[in-house]
C-alpha cells in the first residue's frame, strides 16, 4: 500500500515534472533531449540481447558521475567482458559522463519512478546487477529489480540528518524500499546508523569513493598553464558556487577589494555562466572569462571559470580554494578534490552533505572555517600572505586524502559477491 499512494502521487507530479524540464530547457536546452528515456524508451541499437552480463551503474549529476570514476575503473578491469551503462537524471551528468568516460560506456538517462517505466527500462538493458550511487532510493525500480532477480546495491551511500528526517516521514516505503536492496556500502558509520535507523537490514562501512579520485596529470598540467596565463598575482578560488554566494562574494568584495589578489570563480552549473557575468558587472566588478583564452587585464578582479570537467586545473591554480555550496545553505560540495591536489581550504558553516570530511579536514589543519563572505575575504587575505601558514594546510590536505583512500577496493568486493 505505501508504494502504491507513493505511485498515485509521481502521477500527480507529472505534470509539474514535464513543466520543470521546459523551464529548464530555457536556460539548458539539453533538458529536452533525449526525453523519451525518461519515459523508458531507448535506441534499438542499445537493446540487451547485445549486453550479455551488462552492469548498471546509476550516478545523478556531475558529483557523482566523478565520485563513479574509480569504480568504474575497477570494473572494467575486472569484468573487462562486460559492457557498463551509466544512467544519469541531468544534462551536465550525461555531459561528464562523455567527458570523463568516453565510448568505454554506454549511457542513457534513469527513467521516471513509475512502475512501467522502470521495467521497460530494465527489459531494454536486461543488466546483471545495478548500482545506484549515494542517496537515491527509487521504491519502484528497487521492487522492479528485486522482481526481476537484479541485484542492486547503494553504492558511496551518505545519508544526513536532514535527509534522514525527510525519508522517516514514509516509514513504511522507505523500509520497504532499503529492505529490497542487495547491499549498501555506506561513507561513514554516522551514515551507517543512519540508514539502519531507517529499516535497512545489513549495511557496510567502505568508506568515500570520492577520497579514490587521482588528479589527472593533464588536469594538473592545464592549472598551471592558466596560473601561468595569471602571472604572479595571488588566486583565490571560489569553486562549484551556488546562487546566491556570488551575490555575497561580490558583495564583501566591494567593501574589502582583494587586489592585487584575483577571485577566479567556477560556478556549479553551466548554465548560470552567463547570469554570474552580468551578475559581477552589476556590482561594479571588471570581469573576464577563462574561455576567452586571453591575457589577463591588470584591472580584472574576477575570472569566470566558465567551463565543464577542469576543477582540478582550477585546484591547481590558485593558491587557496573556498570550495562553495557552504556560505548559502546548500549543504557544501566536495573538498576532497582540492585536498589532494594540495590546495589549501576554506569552508562554510553548511556543510552537511559532506559532514564527515569537513570537519576531518578542519581538525586535521587542511581546511579552516568562516561563517560570512566577509569573514572568508579577511582570512583570505591574511593566508595569501602567509606562504608557511598555507604550505602547512596543503600538506595537512594531501596527508588527509591519501589517508582515506580504500573505498574503491572494499565497494567492489562487496560488488563481487552480489554478482556471485
Amino acid at each position: 500500500m505505501p508504494r502504491l499512494f507513493y505511485t498515485l502521487f509521481l502521477v500527480l507530479l507529472l505534470p509539474y515534472a514535464l513543466l520543470h524540464l521546459a523551464w529548464r530547457s530555457r536556460r539548458q536546452p539539453a533538458y529536452l533531449a533525449h526525453l523519451v528515456e525518461r519515459f523508458g524508451r531507448y535506441p534499438a541499437q542499445t537493446r540487451g540481447a547485445g549486453n550479455a552480463g551488462l552492469i548498471w551503474l546509476h550516478a545523478v549529476s556531475v558529483g557523482e558521475t566523478r565520485a563513479a570514476e574509480p569504480l568504474v575503473a575497477a570494473l572494467l578491469a575486472a569484468y573487462p567482458g562486460r559492457r557498463i551503462l551509466l544512467t544519469h537524471t541531468t544534462p551536465t551528468g550525461r555531459e561528464a559522463s562523455q567527458q570523463v568516460f568516453g565510448e568505454r560506456v554506454l549511457r542513457a538517462y534513469l527513467p521516471y519512478d513509475f512502475p512501467p517505466a522502470v521495467q521497460a527500462f530494465l527489459r531494454h538493458f536486461r543488466p546483471s546487477l545495478g548500482i545506484v550511487m549515494e542517496t537515491e532510493i527509487w521504491p519502484n525500480l528497487v521492487a522492479a529489480c528485486r522482481a526481476g532477480g537484479v541485484p542492486l546495491l547503494l553504492a558511496n551511500a551518505r545519508l544526513s540528518e536532514r535527509s534522514a528526517r525527510r525519508y522517516a516521514r514514509f516509514p513504511g516505503l522507505t523500509r520497504q524500499a532499503l529492505a529490497g536492496l542487495a547491499a549498501i556500502a555506506a561513507q561513514t558509520a554516522d551514515d551507517a546508523a543512519r540508514l539502519r535507523a531507517l529499516g535497512a537490514p545489513e549495511v557496510a562501512v567502505t568508506g568515500n569513493l570520492k577520497f579514490d579520485a587521482t588528479p589527472p596529470a593533464a588536469q594538473i598540467a592545464l592549472g598551471q598553464a592558466l596560473r601561468a596565463r595569471i602571472g604572479s598575482r595571488p588566486v583565490l578560488l571560489a569553486a562549484s558556487t551556488r546562487e546566491g554566494e556570488e551575490a555575497l562574494l561580490f558583495r564583501a568584495l566591494q567593501r574589502r577589494p582583494l587586489a592585487p589578489a584575483l577571485l577566479l570563480l567556477v560556478p556549479r552549473h553551466p548554465q548560470r555562466f552567463d547570469a554570474v557575468a552580468t551578475l559581477a558587472a552589476q556590482h561594479g566588478l571588471a570581469l573576464q572569462r577563462r574561455s576567452e583564452e586571453a591575457p589577463l587585464r591588470p584591472d580584472t578582479a574576477v575570472l569566470l571559470g566558465d567551463s565543464m570537467g577542469e576543477m582540478f586545473a582550477y585546484y591547481a591554480a590558485c593558491d587557496l580554494a573556498f570550495v562553495g555550496g557552504s556560505l548559502v545553505d546548500c549543504g557544501g560540495q566536495n573538498l576532497i578534490e582540492a585536498c589532494a591536489v594540495g590546495a589549501p581550504v576554506l569552508i562554510g558553516a553548511s556543510t552537511y552533505n559532506f559532514a564527515a570530511a569537513a570537519d576531518a579536514a578542519v581538525a586535521c589543519g587542511a581546511a579552516r572555517r568562516v561563517a560570512s563572505a566577509d569573514e572568508l575575504l579577511a582570512l583570505a587575505g591574511t593566508l595569501l600572505g602567509d606562504a608557511s601558514a598555507r604550505a602547512a594546510m596543503a600538506a595537512a590536505g594531501r596527508e588527509f586524502a591519501a589517508r582515506h583512500r580504500g573505498a574503491t577496493a572494499a565497494t567492489l568486493e562487496l560488488i563481487c559477491r552480489a554478482m556471485r
